[in-house]
């Protein structure tokens, strides 16, 4: 796919690799840290020929001679690990949550086959074509990650002090931000989206909005979202009143006996939230957040969920409105 993204100097050796690219899955912000021919990348694009790109663009950014071999995985989606295999003798590192995760993604050949082999004619064929299709998925290899952590994990890369701290389950089960206290600068993962609805697998909504507060209280100037512009500490602030009124109405509407997805119409015909793309993805965090309020132990079928915002998705389009 042509994508021209922005290796962005966010301080002396700190770089985001930013697709600057809205109302999409799958294009996610990375993270370079570098200095004294060390250096820490915070996750990976989707594919390898994306990957290739990225690391090209670090390295252009790196001094001479500089290894890329570790590597800091804020969650276990595809789109911010998949890219691994291009470093296969790195150290990777993770939260012990992470692996379970991964192992409740479809996989890349699977992904290939509901983008590729699914009727383009139903709602799920379609909207992973329109939004999955520009990627390549075959030959990708998932790989786990070497060194897992719960808690807090402090490195130093050169003369940079980072600090990794779990703070899922949120987005996922297994999230952790990068923060650079010197540079007060945190990776947040997916933790945080910017400019689009947000997709939370794990939940509740409000453990995502206690570890917005928690990067708040890190006191940074930068916030790295997984996806979107960079966010100054009010931008973040403004997610959470976002956050906190997403499980307000879904405790609401739930108590109304109204189905997920029946509250992300609503919601959305409103506008409640304006100017945020993808708003189809509301039937995801809260088809989440009533697992919660269910006290509903299942874990999330990822598929089901997808089809539920690609109806929505469906509806929302030019095309015929599916049998259902």
């Amino acid at each position: 796919m042509a994508l021209a993204p922005d290796m962005r100097q966010i301080a002396p050796g700190v770089f985001g690799w930013l697709p600057q690219q809205s109302s999409t899955w799958g294009l996610a912000n990375c993270g370079l840290i570098t200095s004294q021919g060390e250096a820490l990348l915070v996750d990976t694009p989707y594919t390898p020929a994306l990957t290739d790109a990225f690391l090209d663009a670090a390295r252009a950014s790196a001094a001479p001679g500089t290894r890329l071999d570790r590597v800091a995985v804020t969650h276990a989606n595809g789109d911010h690990t998949w890219g691994l295999q291009r470093l296969a003798e790195a150290e990777i590192l993770a939260t012990r949550a992470a692996l379970e995760h991964q192992c409740l993604e479809p996989t890349p050949q699977q992904l290939q086959t509901l983008t590729r082999d699914t009727d383009p004619g139903q709602p799920l064929g379609w909207y992973f074509r329109q939004h999955f299709g520009k990627f390549d998925f075959t030959g990708i290899e998932v790989l786990p990650p070497t060194d897992t952590f719960s808690g807090r994990r402090d490195l130093v890369v050169g003369s940079i002090p980072v600090e990794l701290h779990e703070v899922g389950p949120a987005h996922t089960v297994g999230d952790l931000i990068v923060h650079l206290p010197e540079q007060r600068i945190v990776f947040a993962g997916d933790i945080v989206f910017s400019g689009d609805h947000p997709s939370h697998w794990a939940g509740p909504l409000e453990r995502v909005s206690d570890a917005c507060s928690r990067i708040l209280a890190l006191d940074p100037e930068w916030i790295v979202p997984g996806h979107g512009p960079l966010m100054r500490p009010e931008d973040l602030k403004a997610y959470v009143d976002y956050l906190d009124d997403l499980a307000d109405q879904a405790y609401l509407m739930h108590g109304q006996g109204r189905t997920a997805v029946e509250a992300a119409r609503i919601l959305i015909k409103e506008d409640r939230y304006t100017g945020l793309g993808l708003p189809e993805r509301l039937a995801i965090s809260l088809s989440t957040e009533y697992r919660h309020l269910d006290k509903d132990p299942a874990a999330p079928d990822l598929l089901e969920l997808m089809d539920h915002a690609a109806r929505i998705a469906w509806d929302r389009s030019s095309a015929e409105p599916p049998n259902v």
